[in-house]
């Protein structure tokens, strides 16, 4: 959707081998074709998260956890963002959809941020978003069955309405600036081009 107002894309896709296969950074990057055929040339960045994902796991609350992780990646977005000379974040959320799609946990995930977030399927329901996935061709790709890093560590009871001041406290069980350095150090960035 940002593509069609002539916004140049850089994508950022978290991965966390070896819990994440290589198989579902080349989803990602055929759906990037897909795209690219509306927004031309686009730079896809991929950021390896796999230790600090272990560290959320097995240090933070673990209903706090979904959220945590969010907040990470925003931090790790705007970083690149911002080496990049971007000027906005865009995210595929949709208000409800998932625990940490609550306006509560995007408020919490929210307070990280300096660049502005733009969220263009917020009010949209799942009906919709396939209704357009078909539309542009991502839809048989989007439901091939890989895990993410949303998708791992999946708590059993995630918190829907997380609290700020927790999910800080929360965060404090682990050192985040040097995981989040660390996860920084060595992306792995290539130019994506319309199939």
């Amino acid at each position: 959707m940002m593509a069609r107002r002539g916004v140049e894309l850089t994508a950022v896709h978290f991965a966390s081998p070896p819990y994440t296969s290589e198989l579902a950074r080349e989803k990602v990057k055929r759906l990037l074709q897909k795209v690219a055929a509306y927004a031309g040339r686009v730079k896809f960045i991929t950021v390896n998260f796999t230790h600090l994902q272990e560290e959320i796991r097995d240090k933070c609350p673990e209903e706090l956890s979904t959220v945590i992780l969010r907040r990470f990646m925003l931090r790790a977005a705007e970083r690149v963002a911002r080496d990049e000379g971007c000027a906005a974040l865009v995210t595929g959320e949709s208000l409800g959809q998932v625990a940490s799609q609550t306006i509560q946990a995007i408020a919490c995930t929210d307070a990280v941020a300096s660049l502005p977030v733009f969220r263009p399927l917020i009010g949209t329901d799942k009906s919709e978003i396939v209704e357009l996935a078909r539309r542009i061709d991502t839809f048989d790709i989007s439901i091939e069955p890989f895990e993410d890093c949303c998708t791992i560590f999946t708590p059993k009871h995630p918190r829907t309405k997380p609290i700020l001041h927790f999910v800080e406290s929360g965060e404090e069980a682990i050192d985040g600036a040097a995981l989040l350095e660390e996860a920084l150090q060595n992306l792995e960035t290539e130019w994506v081009y319309p199939q």
